[in-house]
């Protein structure tokens, strides 16, 4: 009898889940339906900022195609979870489908910290975390132009050197006596 597991999130941490059960599930006992909010599959965000160094989406990308061809791996793309009811063992997405699982894993990652500040949400303002981010950075950027980036930890440094690879004159504002606080 074929199971399913429903795996919410398809960045790094849902991707390898999904990369084990597959290679330890030789019987095909599992069917795995994974709900992704991103456009695209899995891909190494530690490496982001090289993708602004030259390399592309598809180079970044974690998915082989030996699991993007497997029949037990359903990856469900531009889809979001919107309702989770344990009772009736169910995940409901945005588009009304309904998954019914036998074992769920909520693998959402993290979302960047915007400050609660005015203007957060003008044309301009960009959180740096997904390829989308960066391709909108990319057409917002004037060479030579200031650009800013609040805060000095591992990522605002990491979106400094996006916006130096870009042309840009970054500027980085951290709150803290010194970059990054919580590494040093």
């Amino acid at each position: 009898m074929t199971r399913t597991l429903v795996v919410v999130g398809h960045g790094p941490a849902g991707h390898r889940l999904v990369e084990e059960v597959r290679v330890g599930d030789r019987s095909g006992r599992w069917r795995i339906v994974v709900v992704a909010e991103e456009p695209r599959p899995a891909y190494d965000r530690v490496s982001l900022s090289s993708y602004l160094d030259g390399r592309t989406a598809a180079d970044l990308d974690l998915t082989t195609p030996r699991l993007r061809a497997d029949p037990l791996v359903d990856l469900r793309l531009n889809t979001t979870a919107v309702h989770l009811d344990r009772g009736s063992r169910t995940v409901t997405c945005a588009d009304s489908t309904a998954l019914e699982y036998d074992a769920l894993v909520l693998a959402t990652g993290s979302r960047p910290f915007v400050p609660p500040v005015p203007g957060r949400d003008l044309a301009g303002c960009f959180t740096y975390r997904t390829i989308e981010d960066l391709d909108a950075l990319r057409a917002a950027v004037r060479p030579g132009e200031p650009g800013v980036v609040v805060g000095g930890g591992l990522l605002g440094l990491e979106a400094a050197r996006a916006l130096r690879l870009l042309g840009a004159r970054p500027h980085v504002v951290e709150m803290a006596p010194h970059l990054m606080p919580l590494q040093v």
